[in-house]
């Protein structure tokens, strides 16, 4: 849909490891949301602005394939990109690497319906459409 992506580097924290200094599963998923909020922000609209507007952008899927684990203290990079825009609906892809040799660590989709405050799907915002098609 677009060539427009960003990247993201994290640390990998002791809280976000098991005992054995493996990443927990989970995490995985929370940096995704790190990587598409970094990504809309880096557009000029901060996530906290569409809600303030009243846009709210559920996760409707998630999609998440381990290749291989990240550790304690390994430094990260989240590669978030838009996959499709469609009227009401934006799906983001993932890549998440090890900085240290780009090794790919795991790769995933998030698929969002674009809702006001009551929960009601709207057509995508004008301001983000505009952005993510120049």
């Amino acid at each position: 849909m677009t060539n427009l992506h960003n990247n993201t580097e994290t640390r990998v924290t002791y809280a976000e490891t098991d005992a054995m200094g493996i990443v927990y599963y989970a995490n995985y998923l929370r940096w995704f949301e790190m990587g598409r909020t970094e990504f809309i922000r880096n557009l000029g609209i901060p996530y906290k602005e569409l809600e303030e507007n009243g846009i709210y952008l559920p996760v409707s899927e998630v999609f998440c394939k381990y290749l291989i684990s990240a550790k304690y203290d390994d430094v990260l990079i989240i590669e978030t990109s838009v996959e499709f825009l469609r009227r009401a609906s934006i799906q983001f892809a993932y890549r998440i690497l090890r900085k240290e040799d780009r090794m790919e660590l795991v790769t995933g989709k998030t698929l969002h319906a674009f809702v006001d405050r009551e929960g009601k799907i709207v057509r995508i915002p004008a301001i983000l459409k505009e952005k993510l098609k120049s």
